[in-house]
């Protein structure tokens, strides 16, 4: 800056008095020439008190010592500035010679200030350095927010490390910023491999693709959502933009793991993502007690249709089957058809080789059903020795071709005895077909009455039931 202390004086004041930046001059020998409005609201200090005096250093310091103006003047070197004011200056990009530095000043104001100030040399036509000009701004506002943004985000830091959850946080490049102490213990993966890298992916799947986190940071719609989690996900209902999901990872961990994980964007003050955080949860044992629950009922639901027995239907799944059978036909006109099986003599069979050779004997007719009969078939044991066979799309006469083949079956079949002896068994059955006026009970008691007509033809044979018309 060229200028004449002495001679510009006039256009100087008025220059430096109008700045809204507080701003202080002074001359070769250190004494202050200008001392501004906004530097005394700045500093507290009236320039009556300053003006001609070498003294500028008491608004600033607690004791005596060169403020950055006063080392322009001197011409210091930067070994020089750097002892008063070390890592917190540089030089001015914009004036040669001239420095820029942020310090605290704890004398300042009643609990001390962050100033930015600037200091250049003032020189006369000839280059000759007259004195300097520093200006000085208050930044502890800004400094106040800075440090509580990074005591918010070291506290940030704090939750989601001390989460029980696995939590994993991705910034708007992708990488990862945070992977907790819970999310290390989760996949066995240490922070220190994740932080700063994109490769979030190695821990849940077998080659690169987005997780959730990643999905949600780039603000997918549903669809492609549903590209990756199939029936799996939902979006929150209490988050917009996140969503949840449930899903199977072969590849994580022995076996595999069930996940249940969240994700949900990070926006700044505009509303724009920024990153994109994570939480993850082994539902696995949940998972496993949920379908053995459900096996468990399957099991009961099974159990509860079926005869113990024989592995057939019981007579509560035959009343069920009865009906629907009977309202199909109805409905379409297509014939059913019944067939009553009774063993012959196996009164005897239980007197003369005991009750578990009786049992033998009634699982095998169960299996000789099961090798006549076609999917849609039903076969239910009654109780004791009876049996009944439903017969959906089948008249009487294919019905009783077939259960000619079924007691010709049974009657070759042999169980051996305890002691070695062979036991035979033979079969009686009754064959009716459904006719219009027919409820359960009718059908069921013309092919009761078929079977009776079987054991007074002797037994070990088949017999149709009368025409009920």
């Amino acid at each position: 800056m060229h200028l004449s202390l002495q001679g510009d004086s006039v256009a100087l004041s008025q220059l430096v008095e109008g700045n809204p930046v507080a701003t202080i001059v002074i001359d070769a020998e250190h004494r202050v020439t200008h001392w501004n409005r906004a530097c005394a609201v700045l500093t507290g200090v009236p320039a009556a008190e300053m003006i001609g005096h070498c003294e500028q250093w008491r608004a600033f310091y607690a004791e005596a010592r060169p403020i950055m103006a006063d080392l322009i003047v001197d011409g210091a070197l930067e070994g020089a500035v750097d002892r008063f004011y070390h890592g917190k200056f540089r030089r001015s990009l914009l004036i040669e010679g001239a420095y820029e530095a942020e310090d605290f000043f704890p004398a300042l104001g009643d609990a001390g200030r962050w100033l930015y100030f600037t200091a250049a040399a003032i020189r006369d036509e000839a280059g000759t350095v007259i004195g300097a000009i520093e200006t000085l701004q208050d930044v502890s506002d800004r400094h106040r927010a800075e440090r509580a943004l990074r005591e918010s985000e070291t506290s940030l830091a704090q939750i989601v490390d001390g989460s029980p959850v696995a939590t994993l946080v991705i910034d708007a490049g992708h990488r990862v910023t945070h992977w907790n102490r819970a999310c290390e213990a989760l996949t066995g993966v240490p922070a220190a491999t994740m932080i700063g890298s994109r490769d979030h992916w190695q821990p849940f799947y077998p080659a690169p693709r987005p997780i959730m986190a990643d999905l949600v940071l780039d603000g997918v719609g549903e669809a492609a959502v549903d590209r990756l989690y199939h029936g799996k996900f939902h979006p929150s209902s209490l988050i917009p933009g996140a969503y949840e999901a449930e899903d199977f990872f072969p590849h994580f961990g022995p076996g595999g793991r069930w996940l249940y994980f969240t994700a949900a964007p990070i926006r700044n003050a505009a509303g724009e993502p920024v990153g994109a955080i994570e939480t993850l949860q082994d539902v696995s044992e949940r998972r496993l007690a949920e379908e053995a629950l459900r096996q468990s009922e399957e099991r009961f639901r099974e159990l509860s249709r079926t005869d113990p027995l024989t592995g057939l239907f019981n007579a509560r799944t035959l009343q069920e089957r009865l009906q629907e059978e009977m309202a199909r036909c109805q409905r379409y006109g297509h014939p059913l058809s019944v067939l009553m099986l009774d063993c012959d003599d196996f009164k005897a069979i239980n007197d003369n080789w005991g009750h578990p050779q009786g049992d033998r004997v009634l699982i095998g007719l169960a299996e000789a059903i099961r090798q006549c009969l076609r999917r849609s078939d039903c076969a239910c044991r009654c109780g004791g020795e009876e049996f009944v066979v439903l017969l959906p799309e089948i008249d009487r006469l294919a019905a009783g071709r077939l259960a000619e083949r079924l007691r010709d079956g049974f009657a070759r079949r042999i169980f051996p005895a305890d002691d070695g002896r062979e036991v035979r068994c033979t079969i009686s059955i009754g064959v009716a077909q459904w006719q219009h006026g027919d409820d359960a009970a009718t059908l069921v008691r013309a092919a009761d009455d078929a079977v009776y007509a079987a054991k007074a033809a002797g037994k070990n044979c088949v017999r149709q039931a009368e025409d009920r018309a």
